[in-house]
């Protein structure tokens, strides 16, 4: 992605936690995370996000997804003595169709990405409003799209190790594809 689009997403983002009353620091902002998985169509597979913190102990994002873009589904497997990341979704804005291992549950018009329908597994519906929470035990396989309006969603959660979430798609690379730090002059 080129710096340009980079900005542009980022500005979004922004945008996006601002009409919820979230105010990133002027140091957060470049810090945004744009990630299209490698599979260079973000604007149907991708994320936005900002990572507040993350220790050993606990972690603390944002996650912004704009209309109808979908987090591709994957598991946070247990490391060393730790049984995985388990987190808590908690819906700030819009509307999030999140699928957890499970049983199916009847269809509400979710429109998995096309040419990866065999990547998306969990099919058990969890609708997410403004308000709702719902909390994923480690190494449950789940993924989540932004209703029609797009969506925020703050997660908390202990460590976060994304390099080492699992993603049902062969073709994912969760790291982002290009160098940031490079923007900020590091």
């Amino acid at each position: 992605m080129a710096k340009q689009g980079l900005q542009q997403y980022r500005s979004m983002t922004m945008q996006y936690l601002s009409n919820v009353g979230i105010v990133l620091a002027p140091s957060e902002r470049d810090q945004i995370e744009v990630v299209d998985f490698g599979l260079g169509n973000l604007d149907t597979e991708g994320l936005e996000l900002i990572t507040y913190i993350n220790t050993e102990r606990y972690c603390a994002k944002e996650l912004v997804l704009f209309p109808l873009q979908t987090c591709p589904e994957h598991l946070h497997p247990p490391v060393g003595n730790d049984l995985g990341k388990e987190e808590t979704f908690r819906c700030r804005s819009g509307l999030v169709r999140l699928f957890v291992d499970g049983p199916p549950t009847p269809p509400t018009g979710v429109c998995v990405p096309r040419g990866s329908e065999a990547f998306y597994t969990a099919k058990h519906e969890v609708m997410l409003r403004p308000g709702e929470q719902f909390t994923i035990m480690p190494g449950v396989r789940h993924w989540f799209q932004a209703g029609e309006t797009g969506a925020v969603i703050s997660e908390f959660s202990s460590t976060s190790r994304d390099p080492l979430d699992i993603f049902t798609d062969p073709r994912i690379s969760r790291l982002p594809l290009i160098d940031t730090t490079k923007e900020r002059g590091k």
